[in-house]
Formats: C-alpha cells, sequence, structure tokens
C-alpha cells in the first residue's frame, strides 16, 4: 500500500496547493473563522449531507410514511378480503420498519 506523502504526484499537489494560498484563493471563505460543526459521523458526514439537502430520507421513514398510507386505507376499506391481506401487508411493513430502524441506529 502506498502512504499517502509517497503518492508520485505529492509534489505537484503541495506545489498547487501553495501557489493558490500565496494567490489568496483560501481568504475569506465561507464559514472562516468559525468552528467546524458537530459531527456524530465523520466518516460519512458528506454523504449523509448530500442525502439531506437532496430530500432522501431513512428507509424506515419512507416504510412509516406508505404504513400510514395503509392505514388510512384501511379505514375507507369494507372488503373483508381486501382488509385481511391490508393487515397483512401491515404486520410485514411493520417488521421491515422496525429492521431498517435497528440498520440505522448502527
Amino acid at each position: 500500500m502506498i502512504a499517502a506523502m509517497d503518492h508520485p504526484l505529492i509534489d505537484l499537489i503541495n506545489a498547487k496547493i501553495a501557489q493558490a494560498e500565496a494567490e489568496g484563493a483560501f481568504d475569506n471563505l465561507p464559514g472562516a473563522g468559525q468552528p467546524l460543526p458537530d459531527c456524530d459521523d465523520p466518516e460519512n458526514a458528506l454523504l449523509n449531507r448530500l442525502i439531506r439537502e437532496n430530500g432522501a430520507v431513512p428507509e424506515f421513514v419512507s416504510l412509516s410514511r406508505e404504513l400510514q398510507k395503509l392505514r388510512s386505507d384501511l379505514l375507507e376499506t369494507t372488503d373483508r378480503t381486501l382488509r385481511t391481506q391490508m393487515l397483512r401487508d401491515m404486520s410485514m411493513l411493520e417488521a421491515r420498519i422496525d429492521i431498517a430502524k435497528r440498520a440505522y441506529s448502527r
């Protein structure tokens, strides 16, 4: 395995950074001088931010929304066969939500 400092382009990279710094490219950046925000999951911070900014939700949230819709539909359904199937689907969704919550909290 090659260490970061042994990268064949490290000298070029460092020269480009030094040049940008000398030209003031890092001056007056947004948030300069401010503390970094708290981060519960530094390894996945970028991924989590991108997901959040693009409106994605954890699986258990989308499954919970689906379950809520099914419950609403159940209240309006009088067909016994359909209601039985809906109750089975709701039970399956509840199990999937529980699994997704456990996976998300890890």
